[in-house]
């Protein structure tokens, strides 16, 4: 596995490799690696003769900086899973001056509204640093495909409304959210909770999963309300927001409709530790 530790390196690489005509898959991650991310680069190698992983802890996307300052960070760790699980061919890990030569400043996008809902509404910017990222990471790595998990929806709708919008030459592929054995979705944040409180975690998806079911038989109200009930009744868990939204626009129903498409999300803080999740309706 090669590693790429500078935009120069990175584009000798790439340059190589399309004159050898081979087909690049790419999943940029921060780092803190688990099975999820290598989730992404299995379906990776399904459809590319080159798999290329990417570590950076971008600031831009940050709006608390004591949130900056905690996220983990161990570039050897992640580097020995990359090694070790074979799927990787090659994994970028920039500098700050290599994604942003004069300053760490976002761009401002227009993604249609859908940076306003959900995640937008109390994370003011976030998806600025998110879109100027990625994108300035598909300008440099030039892949055919890009993956990106479902945990993270509205990242992944915002990200493809940005390829579309600036009409970049890439495939985003949404990859189902990876688990652990009780159903926790997987996230870096994961390892700033004890195991015990891991297992709570587990009420997260439990709840979705019954959403589901009552999705089918109550009216919205009565679901917003039951979902209250389990998070009232946890310990340590606040329920920051619970709403069902139409995939499209990922705006709120008020009602569903038979020829939509609707998913469910969900965001639980837990010992100080912020967890989201979604599924589909």
């Amino acid at each position: 596995m090669e590693v790429l530790k500078s935009r120069k390196i990175l584009q000798d690489f790439i340059e190589r490799q399309r004159e050898m005509g081979k087909r690049i898959g790419f999943a940029p991650t921060m780092g803190a690696l688990h099975d999820g991310h290598l989730s992404l680069y299995k379906e990776a190698r399904k459809d590319n003769d080159l798999v290329i992983s990417s570590i950076f802890v971008n600031p831009t996307q940050f709006n608390n900086q004591d949130d900056l300052a905690k996220y983990p960070r161990d570039v050897d760790r992640d580097l020995h899973i990359l090694k070790n699980s074979g799927l990787v061919d090659a994994v970028y890990i920039p500098e700050v001056s290599d994604i942003y030569p004069e300053q760490a400043k976002s761009k401002n996008y227009d993604f249609g509204g859908l940076e306003n809902e959900m995640e937008g509404k109390s994370r003011p910017g976030h998806f600025d640093g998110v879109g100027t990222v990625v994108e300035e990471l598909f300008k440099q790595v030039k892949p055919d495909y890009a993956y990106f998990g479902e945990k993270d929806f509205q990242q992944l709708a915002i990200i493809k409304k940005m390829v579309e919008m600036q009409n970049l030459p890439v495939k985003i592929i949404g990859v189902p959210t990876h688990r652990a054995d009780n159903g926790l979705a997987l996230s870096s944040r994961n390892q700033r909770l004890s195991e015990t409180r891991r297992d709570a975690s587990k009420v997260i998806f439990e709840t979705l999963t019954k959403v589901k079911t009552w999705f089918k038989e109550d009216s919205y109200s009565v679901i917003k309300d039951k979902v209250k009930d389990v998070f009232d009744d946890q310990q340590n868990m606040q329920l920051e927001y619970f709403l069902i939204a139409e995939e499209k626009t990922l705006k709120e129903a008020e009602f569903f409709y038979n020829d939509r498409k609707y998913r469910a999300f969900i965001v639980v803080i837990v010992d100080g530790v912020r967890l989201i999740d979604n599924l589909p309706m």
